[in-house]
């Protein structure tokens, strides 16, 4: 049986799906939520999504500040600018990312950047004004709007006295908005910290370390309220979510292969605390899951990359009582051209089943370091 939605079903079922997305914040009050502000999760920059996302040991510029902002402190150029674009679900859904990084202290490698990170799905049908009083349809009462998520993280990053080691913190401010309906503001901090030599590199980066809260308000018309009431759906009422901490642990070693050629192999492994996940090792106490990814460059000019992430564990389609393990494969490549740097990555970060594959853009500008004029 094949059933066909036309325009005017897809019209009237558009506010209905909107208020069920809606209520769903309201079934409890200040309480943790497992995937709450899971966008800021996905990660920036083609390289990291070439490796699967396993670079919280060698991020080393500006897109640290989403995956260890210890990272800023490898920062080789006084300032850098670098942007990100994806595109997922046939371009419904928009991810995109910018960010700036500042050299602040040359002697202790201290650098401050600051970033921000939208997803979003925009032009949204709003029909809750569809229908007159008197029952007919008025196709001019429909608007549109945009449900989207921002994150605007300010971040620092410097070496760690004369250690090997580096540090850094990032502040985040989180807003989340659907149309005039619904907005939560939030705030969270972050912690990271690196220690680099000839081969290894290590990692440690600490999520919401002090939990993140995000508080929703609702905005609804009497109007508006009576027709959520009449089509069975709640009317959303204030409340307050947490992010639980979370924590990245991770170690990366490169290889040379000859004179000009490396090879770089990074393990992640990444901890949650809010309960049982469909992760590869999962239990009452944590939940982790492992990301693994390879880089080869050559002539630090040219790189290829590759990874495994989000590997789970889901329940058998036609046996209840077995499970699968589902693996996300990402591809990658990068070239460094002068002050630019272009990465691109072919990954399926929005679809566990590996049937559908997405194209990552990122850019990085470095500008060049000015030469200081000796007067005779």
């Amino acid at each position: 049986m094949k059933i066909r939605l036309t325009r005017s079903s897809l019209l009237i079922l558009a506010p209905i799906v909107g208020c069920m997305l809606l209520s769903s914040f309201t079934q409890a009050q200040a309480e943790f939520r497992k995937y709450s502000n899971n966008f800021l999760s996905i990660g920036v920059g083609g390289r990291a999504h070439g490796m699967g996302g396993a670079v919280s040991a060698t991020s080393a510029n500006v897109f640290s500040t989403q995956w260890n902002p210890a990272g800023l402190a490898q920062g080789q150029a006084p300032l850098s600018v670098a942007a990100m674009h994806a595109e997922w679900f046939a371009g419904v859904v928009n991810y995109d990312f910018i960010g700036v990084a500042k050299e602040l202290n040359r002697e202790k490698r201290a650098y401050g950047a600051l970033s921000v990170v939208r997803m979003g799905i925009d032009n949204i049908p709003n029909t809750l004004n569809l229908l007159e009083p008197d029952g007919s349809i008025n196709y001019d009462n429909i608007s549109s709007f945009s449900a989207a998520d921002y994150g605007i993280f300010l971040s620092y990053g410097r070496q760690l006295g004369q250690s090997k080691w580096d540090i850094g913190g990032s502040v985040k401010v989180i807003n989340r908005r659907v149309g005039p309906f619904a907005t939560a503001w939030g705030f969270g901090l972050d912690v990271g910290l690196q220690k680099h030599t000839d081969r290894w590199h290590l990692g440690v980066m600490a999520r919401d370390v002090t939990n993140t809260f995000n508080a929703w308000s609702f905005s609804f018309t009497e109007e508006e309220q009576r027709v959520l009431q009449e089509t069975n759906n709640l009317v959303p009422k204030s409340s307050t979510e947490i992010t639980a901490p979370s924590l990245i642990t991770a170690a990366g070693y490169e290889a040379p292969i000859g004179e000009k050629n490396t090879l770089l192999i990074e393990l992640d492994l990444n901890f949650t605390f809010d309960g049982q996940r469909n992760t590869l090792i999962s239990s009452s106490f944590t939940s982790i899951d492992p990301r693994i990814g390879a880089e080869y460059g050559f002539n630090d000019k040219l790189f290829l990359r590759a990874g495994l992430g989000n590997i789970q564990k889901v329940t058998d389609d036609l046996n209840p009582l077995a499970k699968n393990t589902l693996v996300q494969p990402h591809f990658g490549i990068g070239m460094n051209v002068s002050q630019l740097r272009i990465d691109y990555a072919l990954t399926n970060v929005g679809d566990t089943e590996n049937t559908s594959f997405s194209h990552i853009f990122s850019l990085q500008l470095d500008f060049k370091r000015r030469e200081q004029t000796v007067v005779p």
